[in-house]
C-alpha cells in the first residue's frame, strides 16, 4: 500500500496556493498586490500567456522568468491523449499524459444546468479493490497539487470551448485514494475553491475514500469544508476484506468510529457508497447489516450498480434487488439514492478508470 507523503516542493505555478503565490512575489521583490491579476489569468482565462499585456512590467518579468525554459514554475499543461464522448450524450472522458509520461483519466458528467468533474489524485491506486479497474492496475505514484488542479482546468476549458457553463461540482472519485495523498489533495482543493479563481464552492466538493482512518480523523479535526464520501460496499469485516483487501488495516469498528467522529465534529453528513454486486452484497440481510452499522449516524447512502471491468467477474444486482435494497434503507430512515449508470461505453463509470 502506498504511504501518505508530504507534498514535494512546488514545481509549477499551479502548485501554489494564492497565499504562497503572494509570498513568492514578495521574495522576488514584486509587490504581492500583483498576485490577483496573475491568479485571474491562471484560472479565469482560457490560456495564460507569460507575456500577457495586462500584467504590469514587474509581474510580466517575473512570470516570464519562472515559466520560461529552465524556470522554477512552468505552467502545468498535461497532454490530452484521448477525448471520448459517451453515447449517453452527457459523459466525456479524457486520458491525460503528465510530464513524466504517467497517465490519468478525468471525467466530465453533465446534468441539467450543471457539470461535475471527476478527477484523479494518484496515478494508479494501491487499495486493491477487486471490482475496480484502477485497483486492478496497481499504484504508480501520488499526484502533485498542480497535477490535480490541471485536470480541473482541462475540464473547465473543455466546457468553455463548447459554450457551456463552467464546472459547478467536483468529486475526487477518479483514480487513486485521495486520503493517502492528503496534503497534495487539500492544497489542490484550496486552489480550486479560491474565490478569485475557479471559485468552486467547498460545499460542492466531495472527497472519496475507501476508509483511510487517519485521513478521515484529520479531515474532522481540521474541519475541512468538503463533503466526505465513504466507499463501504460491505458491513462485515470478512465481506469487506474480500472486496477491499487493504481494509484489513482499518477494521470496521475503527472506520465507523472515525466516521462518527467526523459527522459529530463537523456537523456534516457522511455520504456512503455501496456498489451493488449480485449475490455478494445485494440481499436484504446486507441492507439490514448496513442499517445496524450506521444506526444513529447522519448518512446518505448512494447505491451504485456494478460497472464491468476486465479483472472482475461479478455482475451487477438486478433492478428488482436494487430497488428492494433501497426500500429497506429508506424504511430504516436513511436517505438513499440509486445511481444511474453513466459513460459505460467509454469506460467512464465508477470503478472503470484505468489510465491507459
Amino acid at each position: 500500500m502506498s504511504r501518505p507523503t508530504e507534498i514535494p516542493s512546488p514545481t509549477s505555478l499551479h502548485d501554489l496556493t494564492f497565499s504562497a503565490l503572494e509570498q513568492e512575489l514578495l521574495a522576488a521583490g514584486v509587490r504581492p498586490v500583483h498576485a490577483r491579476a496573475l491568479w485571474r489569468a491562471l484560472y479565469r482565462q482560457a490560456e495564460m500567456r507569460p507575456d500577457d499585456p495586462k500584467f504590469l512590467p514587474p509581474l510580466r518579468r517575473w512570470v516570464e522568468e519562472v515559466t520560461g525554459a529552465g524556470g522554477r514554475f512552468p505552467l502545468e499543461q498535461p497532454g490530452s491523449v484521448a477525448d471520448l464522448k459517451s453515447s449517453d450524450g452527457q459523459t466525456r472522458k479524457f486520458l491525460l499524459r503528465l510530464q513524466d509520461g504517467e497517465t490519468v483519466e478525468t471525467v466530465i458528467m453533465g446534468y441539467p444546468g450543471r457539470s461535475t468533474a471527476c478527477v484523479s489524485t494518484q496515478a494508479g491506486c494501491a487499495m486493491g479493490c477487486t471490482f475496480c479497474a484502477t485497483g486492478q492496475a496497481g499504484f504508480a505514484r501520488h499526484l502533485r497539487p498542480g497535477e490535480i488542479v490541471a485536470q480541473v482546468l482541462h475540464c473547465q476549458h473543455a466546457l468553455q470551448a463548447e459554450g457551456q457553463p463552467g464546472l459547478r461540482n467536483l468529486v475526487l472519485m477518479g483514480m487513486g485514494e485521495p486520503l493517502l495523498n492528503y496534503d497534495a489533495v487539500m492544497t489542490a482543493l484550496e486552489i480550486v475553491t479560491e474565490r478569485g479563481g475557479l471559485n468552486i464552492a467547498p460545499s460542492h466538493v466531495s472527497v472519496s475514500t475507501v476508509g483511510v482512518v487517519p485521513g478521515i480523523l484529520r479531515m474532522a479535526h481540521e474541519n475541512r469544508p468538503y463533503n466526505l464520501a465513504l466507499s463501504l460496499h460491505a458491513a462485515t469485516d470478512a465481506e469487506r476484506t474480500a472486496l477491499i483487501p487493504s481494509s484489513r488495516r482499518w477494521p470496521l469498528h475503527e472506520l465507523i468510529a472515525a466516521c462518527r467522529t467526523y459527522t459529530e465534529t463537523t456537523g456534516r453528513r457522511l455520504f456512503v457508497g455501496w456498489t451493488l454486486i449480485a449475490g455478494t452484497n445485494d440481499a436484504p440481510v446486507h441492507a439490514e447489516r448496513l442499517t445496524e452499522l450506521l444506526a444513529g449516524m447522519d448518512a446518505h447512502i448512494n447505491l451504485i450498480p456494478l460497472n464491468p471491468t476486465e479483472g472482475y467477474a461479478g455482475e451487477t444486482a438486478s433492478q428488482q434487488a436494487a430497488e428492494r435494497f433501497q426500500a429497506l434503507l429508506q424504511a430504516a430512515g436513511f436517505p438513499c439514492t440509486l445511481r444511474q449508470r453513466r459513460g459505460i461505453d467509454v469506460a467512464a463509470g465508477c470503478g472503470q478508470l484505468r489510465g491507459r
